[in-house]
């Protein structure tokens, strides 16, 4: 059996998040021992995004092996949504370590501290190296899954940490000014807030079942509308299971007389190729079944807005003089 591509795309993933983890583990623990012998907090906060970020590589890394475990039989969607929790996790956690850091940068804007410059410049440096190549294993393989993306958006931050990093331990070194440290460190979180907004209203979305933001419901209404012998389409919801991975349902009224195999097939065929939908579960209904359907439900047989109608997972697909085809 060939490997689905969603698998495909979480083993490569999964081999980049190892590195990307070991590389960050390794600076976190530099620039704390740096931070706490300089003094300085720019240092201090940008070792905290990076521990934060370790958190959130292990946390992704956990996410995409549970996803991929075996799952119980009343678990028909399997563990999908583990990267989805994930996600949420790392915006919830980014979000707590910007929140202290900014409450520490106001703090030291009032009685700014002396810090020891030149260590930190060091250490600075290699914070950046480090990011760099984070941001690079991870950028390509953000843009297929939320839980990469968390991770990949906790690895940018801190790339702009290091920089704040080294900003600050110039601008003492050249101008004796003290409040670089705690002004930079304030833009290192207020340049991610943003960011972490983003990432959770996307998982939220996940979450709550919406249709993805790049789909358009009402073109996909059309797109089965328009083909030939298809006088209807309602009940139509669409939603994403987890990154990569969206499903369509819906209920199909044809012409009597037509080879509903064939237009099931095109239907199918026009979705994947057009909107990037291979998971679909269409039920197909003559019109008299569906105006027998409407008579019995009270309603005119006319297409309901998405989120409206049955349950997007229905389970009964069973109507009289209906039939269920599906493509996954």
């Amino acid at each position: 059996m060939h490997p689905t591509p969603y698998a495909s795309h979480a083993a490569h993933s999964r081999k980049r998040l190892a590195v990307a983890l070991v590389l960050t583990g390794v600076v976190v623990l530099v620039e704390l021992f740096g931070g706490l012998w300089s003094g300085s907090l720019v240092l201090l906060a940008d070792a905290g995004h990076m521990l934060a970020d370790a958190g959130a590589l292990g946390l992704a890394l956990f996410a995409i092996w549970f996803a991929a475990r075996p799952s119980p039989p009343h678990r028909t969607y399997g563990y999908y949504r583990a990267e989805i929790l994930a996600a949420v996790a790392q915006a919830v956690l980014l979000g707590l370590v910007a929140f202290f850091v900014i409450r520490e940068a106001i703090e030291r804007l009032r009685t700014p501290p002396p810090f020891a410059p030149a260590p930190v410049l060091l250490i600075g440096c290699l914070g950046l190296a480090v990011n760099l190549v984070g941001v690079k294993l991870l950028h390509s393989h953000a843009r297929g899954s939320l839980n990469v993306r968390g991770a990949y958006l906790e690895v940018l931050a801190d790339l702009f940490g290091s920089v704040g990093v080294i900003l600050a331990a110039l601008l003492h070194l050249a101008l004796g000014w003290v409040r670089a440290d705690p002004i930079l460190s304030l833009g290192i979180a207020l340049v991610i807030l943003p960011r972490i907004a983003l990432l959770l209203r996307d998982a939220t979305d996940v979450l709550m079942e919406a249709a993805p933001r790049h789909l358009q419901i009402a073109e996909v209404r059309r797109a089965i509308l328009d083909r030939e012998g298809v006088t209807d389409v309602h009940d139509l919801h669409v939603w994403t299971i987890t990154s990569g991975r969206v499903c369509l349902s819906a209920h199909v009224v044809t012409t009597q007389g037509v080879d509903r195999d064939r237009i099931i097939a095109g239907i199918n065929r026009h979705l994947r190729e057009t909107f990037g939908l291979d998971h679909t579960t269409l039920q197909v209904e003559g019109q008299s079944a569906a105006l027998s359907r409407a008579q019995t439900s009270g309603q005119a047989c006319d297409p309901c807005a998405p989120g409206e109608g049955d349950d997007p997972r229905p389970d009964d697909r069973s109507a009289a003089g209906s039939r269920q085809l599906g493509a996954s």
